[in-house]
């Protein structure tokens, strides 16, 4: 049972992975086995990423790069074909938040959360899956998306529509992608404790709010996703494709 999980031999590629769910990700998929390639905009935080990774064993290397730039993407995985590194797995997880009412909303502020949100998903996953194609070698897309991929709050209306992209996106990739052995699909957190969301559980009101409308009672942890996203990662769901797997606690399940 361990082989279906395993993925030594494998290589990821993590992107918005020096902290959050996105280091989360890679420690699980390392621990896993894969060597992981991480990816942040500032130096500082991506070194000690690097760093606690390579002590806990893990072959580990980074770029700084933005994922919304569609050359810095492809001038790493150039690099990456120059070095023979193929890129099996991708967690497309880089994301940011912006909280205003739509009637205040600048189109620059829309523009910048679609960017890095959905956009960066799209120019990532092409070039990884242009390289799959070309190697005849298959791989996995997952994509992050979020309980907005289902369900819409006021304030955050490009986040939501970000994130509602990104589940039709997986689906868009799995129709034209399953036929080469790629297999894309989705998880989509639920509140999770972490640096992004670390206002909200500070807020008494919607801390309260969180506990009270979730069936189990708390936010979830970053490392409870790991399991989820080795699933995905692994040759155990080399026949699933498409879907997107709420982790979540139950909040979706309830009214």
């Amino acid at each position: 049972m361990s082989s279906l999980f395993s993925l030594h031999g494998k290589t990821a590629l993590i992107t918005g992975s020096t902290r959050g769910l996105g280091f989360a990700y890679a420690q699980g998929l390392a621990a896993a086995g894969a060597s992981v390639i991480l990816n942040g905009t500032q130096e500082i935080h991506l070194k000690k990423a690097l760093s606690v990774l390579q002590e806990q064993g893990a072959n580990a290397r980074g770029f700084l790069f933005n994922v919304a730039d569609e050359t810095a993407v492809e001038e790493v995985f150039r690099q990456l074909d120059d070095e023979n590194v193929h890129v099996e797995i991708v967690i497309n997880n880089a994301g940011i938040q912006f909280r205003k009412p739509m009637l205040e909303l600048e189109l620059s502020d829309w523009q910048r959360v679609l960017d890095i949100n959905l956009t960066s998903a799209f120019l990532i996953a092409r070039a990884a899956a242009r390289r799959m194609v070309a190697r005849e070698s298959g791989g996995k897309i997952i994509n992050i998306g979020s309980l907005t991929s289902q369900a819409a709050r006021a304030t955050v209306a490009p986040y939501t529509a970000a994130k509602g992209g990104i589940k039709l996106l997986t689906k868009s990739m799995a129709a034209e992608w399953a036929q080469y052995n790629i297999q894309s699909n989705a998880i989509g957190p639920g509140y999770i404790l972490t640096d992004m969301n670390q206002a909200l559980v500070e807020n008494a009101e919607f801390d309260q709010w969180v506990r009270a409308s979730n069936p189990s009672g708390r936010w979830g942890q970053p490392e409870e996703l790991i399991g989820t996203a080795v699933y995905l990662a692994s040759s155990a769901s080399d026949y699933v494709n498409g879907q997107i797997i709420y982790v979540d606690g139950g909040w979706l399940a309830t009214l």
